[in-house]
């Protein structure tokens, strides 16, 4: 803070004194606010995309499993068609609970 004025203050008026004030924090081996604000958006911005990553790869598993999944289904789908196809007097028709009445 010079005269009393904070640094921000100053800075958005004066375009010309950001540099020198940051210069000055730098030389007093200390870092400027805004610097320290990116570093913490950096840290989260790697942080999210950490656990972006991490996301990504468990959706890719979850995808690959249930493409496993629907392989299987048409598989044995196209098995039990060609099956009826073979021998229709095979065919039995399961008995289903009944359904709600209507009132």
């Amino acid at each position: 803070m010079e005269a009393d004025v904070p640094h921000n203050a100053l800075t958005q008026r004066h375009l010309d004194l950001k540099n020198e004030f940051y210069e000055k924090d730098r030389a007093r081996g200390e870092m400027p606010d805004s610097e320290k604000r990116l570093r913490r958006q950096l840290v989260k911005a790697k942080e999210l995309r950490a656990e972006a990553l991490k996301e990504i790869d468990r959706l890719k598993a979850d995808n690959e499993a249930l493409v496993g999944a629907l392989h299987q289904v048409v598989m044995e789908n196209r098995q039990l068609r060609l099956q009826l196809a073979e021998r229709p007097d095979n065919l039995r028709v399961v008995p289903t609970q009944p359904g709600p009445t209507a009132r």
